[in-house]
């Protein structure tokens, strides 16, 4: 296939041999890239049963077809066994590390072992060197950047993670330019674990392409299109910021741990008050549509925000004070956290205070607490250290009924859209092949539009739509979905961009049957890795069916339990998986993944 090198990196840091892997052209043909080919990787290559932090997890870093050569596609997939979830985890980054790599001459770096000391990988131009890192092992993760840059050149792509990844906190995260964070299910751990601080790349080869002049009118036609688009100036303006007076409207904006869908300071923190502030803007490469939006924290310093982590850093804790979110912000960026469970972790803790289940007090809305419990956390010391370890094991450790207010699915922290009155939502956290995040079906504005309070067909049927474009070609390809979500640029696009890339003619069909499988795949993972499955794990929190909401036009709503769990039937039933959630042999048979369902059989 035209579009890729057919090679990628195998780097075996215990031994610091770097050695180049041709893989097998199926990798390319049947999963395309990206998520597909980190899947597949893992399937075929991770030892089952290996410990997640353990020197035979395997990190993979991957880019797809389309990676550097389209609009909006400066983006790559960073994967591995979770250590938060136990379970298949990967993320989506933005970053030079992905379009350098390729013009350095590879698709991807799988990375086993681990480092006898601090370490960073250097790719350059076909060649690759593990190097010394304990210069800059405990530095912020912009501060790593900084100075890797200085010696190896503005212009290389650095991925890296700050001192929560080295503290193997559960839910830290790869690092890219600042604010750009990836890997929400622990990837920044898995790298502390390899005592891997960092990798780079720098290239200046050319991606061999099908149709060379095709491939850059493209490009260039896009960038126009999608800044044509009726919206744009006010994206311009806002960017996903936008969101939290649409949930505050909607009532899904999570407040003080997911008890709430609305929040009496929501004005204080939302885009017309980021506006106010904004000094900024940055984003990936090869973008046309930035979304980071900088403004001045209430310390003096520069934080790059968007929807999730205001919402999870602000209504979710109580915080009415969008300086204060963003010195929030700014800390987990900086210590290399996600900012999506790390604001979800707070709001527990805050909860277990309320409740005095633990005997520090952290009380909501309270900023300076927050910041403190945010280093401690990263640092894991005193309550930070159960913290570090994501609300799950928390909830485990402290008991008391937390585990019903432990917003979690599948270990992973929810991300910023409360679902007591958002059943197709709820259903896509359920499902989600990573745990609870919403990007790989962002159903709710679709279902706010259609109908709250259903639980029909038609919610399973766009889920499943959502999932294959969304978690499957998307995430395969790999690009980003503002241009489409955000902005209606025209799904057709891809295929035609395909095209003129590898040189394949192929429509829709071809990239749902992709998804498919590797949705089959990841969850063949899921049920490998925990010896088994049960569809209870499909399901999100308690306080969504037995807490109803309080406040706002929806005060009183909740989910009812045998609903949801007709849906979730309806849901494995169209995806041809039994009634566990465990896909059946036919259905791997049928998508090509004989060898799975044979192996799959011992866990059946």
């Amino acid at each position: 296939m035209k579009g890729l090198w057919g090679r990628a990196l195998w780097v075996d840091l215990s031994r610091e041999e770097v050695k180049v892997w041709e893989y097998p052209a199926e990798y390319a043909l049947n999963y395309v890239g990206g998520r597909g080919f980190a899947a597949r990787v893992l399937w075929d290559y991770l030892p089952p049963g290996a410990d997640p932090l353990g020197p035979e997890n395997l990190l993979v870093l991957a880019t797809g077809p389309i990676t550097g050569l389209a609009v909006n596609s400066g983006k790559m997939v960073v994967a591995a066994k979770s250590p938060l979830t136990g379970g298949y985890g990967d993320g989506n980054v933005g970053s030079y590390f992905g379009t350098m790599l390729r013009k350095a001459g590879y698709d991807a770096v799988v990375i086993s072992g681990r480092a006898r000391r601090p370490s960073y990988l250097y790719v350059e131009n076909g060649k690759a060197y593990v190097l010394s890192a304990e210069a800059i092992w405990g530095t912020s993760a912009s501060e790593c950047e900084r100075r890797l840059k200085e010696v190896h050149g503005r212009s290389s792509g650095v991925l890296c993670i700050g001192p929560a990844g080295e503290k193997l906190v559960k839910y830290s995260v790869v690092i890219s330019q600042g604010g750009r964070a990836g890997g929400r299910p622990g990837m920044g751990a898995v790298m502390g674990s390899k005592n891997l601080k960092a990798a780079i790349a720098l290239g200046d080869m050319d991606v061999p392409v099908a149709e060379e002049k095709e491939t850059r009118r493209l490009l260039a036609e896009g960038f126009k299109a999608v800044k044509s688009k009726e919206g744009y100036s006010f994206w311009e303006r806002q960017g996903t910021m936008a969101t939290i007076e649409w949930s505050q409207e909607a009532s899904v904006l999570p407040t003080y741990n997911f008890r709430e869908g609305v929040f009496e300071f929501h004005r204080m923190i939302d885009g017309y008050s980021m506006e106010a502030m904004k000094i900024g803007l940055h984003s990936c490469p090869i973008c046309a549509m930035p979304c980071g939006n900088v403004v001045r924290d209430y310390e003096g310093a520069p934080s790059e925000l968007d929807y999730e982590n205001v919402a999870m850093l602000g209504s979710n804790i109580g915080i009415g004070h969008l300086g204060h979110v963003a010195v929030l912000n700014r800390l987990a960026d900086e210590l290399g956290l996600d900012t999506i469970s790390v604001g979800s972790v707070v709001g527990f803790a805050m909860e277990a205070s309320e409740r005095r289940l633990i005997e520090e007090r952290v009380e909501w809305g309270d900023h300076k607490k927050a910041r403190e419990l945010i280093i401690d956390i990263a640092q894991r010391r005193g309550l930070g250290e159960l913290l570090a370890e994501g609300v799950k094991r928390a909830s485990e450790k402290i008991g008391g009924g937390s585990q019903e207010w432990a917003m979690h699915v599948k270990g992973l922290e929810i991300s910023a859209y409360d679902c007591h009155a958002a059943p197709a939502m709820a259903l896509a956290y359920g499902t989600s092949p990573i745990g609870a995040h919403h990007k790989d079906a962002w159903i709710i504005s679709w279902e706010v539009r259609t109908g709250r309070h259903s639980y029909d067909e038609a919610k399973v049927d766009k889920l499943i739509e959502l999932q294959r474009i969304r978690g499957g070609m998307f995430e395969t390809l790999v690009a980003c979905r503002f241009p489409w979500v955000e902005l209606g640029f025209e799904l057709d696009w891809y295929p035609r961009i395909f095209k003129a890339v590898t040189g394949m003619s192929v429509g829709f069909d071809y990239f749902y049957e992709v998804a498919d499988r590797v949705y089959a795949l990841i969850r063949a993972f899921w049920v490998r890795e925990h010896g088994g499955w049960s569809s209870s794990m499909d399901v999100p929190p308690a306080r969504w069916f037995k807490e109803p909401l309080t406040k706002g036009p929806l005060a009183g709503s909740k989910l009812d339990y045998d609903a949801y769990m007709s849906m979730l039937s309806a849901y494995y039933r169209k995806r041809g998986w039994d009634s566990r959630g465990i896909p059946k042999r036919e259905t791997l048979e049928r998508l090509g993944l004989a060898d799975v369902a044979e192996a799959l059989q011992k866990y059946a």
